[in-house]
């Protein structure tokens, strides 16, 4: 049975900060996409249309018979574990860094038997167990065979725990503890255990309702944060950089405002919080995040950028919304690739239409925050790097992976 994670002691600010390692990171340019159907969450394997074998690892043709028409589906991932040892040693630092390692090959229900890191709570082979794919610290797939059913402290497994970002026991920034959404975030990261909550407060001298509730739990501290203030961030960044194990930029600024209104206030105040918003806190945290990203058993591990779904393809009435969020979203995959050189996840989020004052006049379903928040809390334990939350967002990502044209059209109406 996996020991619960124990709080860690302070650090001593003497020693100097452990520099971080990463796995080997080449892949095939077919593995990737075994790679990408991780990132959201699926464990996927390729499938031969002419003959219907099931292989790994992933190849140009199938190994049975020599048809390139392979097709990538989701693998529920039922197999037994039939053999498995504790390696020792390893050339790779990363590795040597976290021997003894425990592997095993796992004969899936689908047919093959592919290699795997092995749970503790798995019991020796042979025995069932369930394959799940997981992104490791490199930002690449790896395999990792977990008990059949779930057991107690199950996420507190060493290497289970090296490709997650749970909350329990870290350190969360929430950069607008003033919005709805921001403070459903917050009580669902102290809910999932985290030890502190800084909540960020633009203008503090305006009353904002649910502030004063939420400010009252003790996991909660307030701090000044204003996006749009160079000099804010990195006066914050100053006092509070070195501590934060995940950053959950909330702050947002929503109109609805087409892009034919006359005047630019609107798109320039938009463009102003949530794309050089986003710039400023990458400026300012990255570099200390990156710095923090092996520090003991509670490392920097996480930063999550909220978007919107309509960044993928712009809503015609909230246009400048949209390309805000859009030019965010650019950004964010600047800040995943520089931020996985020492292993921190970048999570983007994009909710549908959240049900807030600036979504008055779109018509139902919309996400309560609550909802956005557990949906958030489950992609940092389960490792995941993009989020469709809600039915809005869900369908839209389907019709944007059918066709991105004809979504543009069918958008243009609502």
């Amino acid at each position: 049975m996996t020991p619960p994670l124990i709080k860690p002691k302070p650090r001593n600010p003497v020693r100097a900060l452990r520099r971080p390692t990463l796995p080997p990171p080449a892949r095939s340019r077919a593995a990737l996409r075994l790679t990408a159907a991780a990132a959201e969450g699926r464990f996927e394997l390729q499938h031969c249309c002419d003959c219907g074998t099931v292989q790994y690892p992933p190849r140009s043709a199938c190994v049975t018979c020599l048809s390139t028409h392979l097709e990538w589906r989701e693998t529920d991932g039922v197999g037994e574990l039939i053999a498995d040892t504790v390696l020792h040693h390893s050339n790779e630092l990363y590795y040597r860094e976290r021997v003894p390692l425990r592997l095993g090959m796992v004969r899936l229900a689908a047919g093959p038997s592919l290699l795997a890191h092995v749970h503790g709570d798995c019991g020796s082979a042979p025995t069932p167990v369930r394959l799940r794919a997981h992104l490791d610290k490199s930002g690449q797939a790896v395999l990792m065979a977990l008990p059949s059913q779930d057991t107690t402290n199950m996420a507190d497994d060493p290497m289970l725990r090296e490709m997650t970002s749970d909350p329990k026991f870290r350190k969360v920034l929430v950069t607008d503890g003033k919005s709805a959404v921001g403070q459903a975030i917050a009580r669902a990261m102290i809910d999932a255990g985290a030890e502190i909550v800084w909540a960020g407060v633009a203008e503090p001298w305006k009353q904002a309702g649910g502030l004063d509730a939420l400010a009252k739990l003790p996991q909660i501290e307030q701090v000044t944060l204003d996006v749009t203030d160079e000099k804010s961030v990195r006066d914050l960044a100053g006092v509070i950089g070195g501590k934060v194990d995940i950053l959950i930029n909330t702050a947002e600024f929503h109109r609805a405002h087409g892009v034919a209104d006359r005047g630019t206030e609107t798109a320039h105040a938009e463009m102003e919080m949530n794309y050089l918003g986003l710039l400023r806190l990458a400026q300012a945290f990255g570099p200390a995040m990156q710095a923090r990203a092996a520090e003991g058993s509670v490392p920097a591990t996480a930063w999550v950028n909220l978007l919107s779904i309509y960044a993928l393809s712009a809503l015609p009435s909230h246009g400048t919304f949209s390309a805000s969020k859009a030019a965010a979203f650019a950004l964010s995959q600047n800040l995943r690739a520089e931020m996985r050189h020492a292993g921190i996840r970048v999570v983007n989020v994009f909710p549908g239409p959240i049900d807030d004052e600036w979504n008055q006049l779109l018509p139902p379903p919309k996400l309560a925050p609550a909802a956005l928040a557990g949906a958030i809390v489950k992609a940092l334990r389960e490792g995941v790097e993009d989020v469709y939350p809600g039915d809005v967002a869900q369908d839209i990502v389907r019709r944007f992976r059918e066709s991105a044209k004809v979504l543009e059209r069918e958008l243009w109406d609502q």
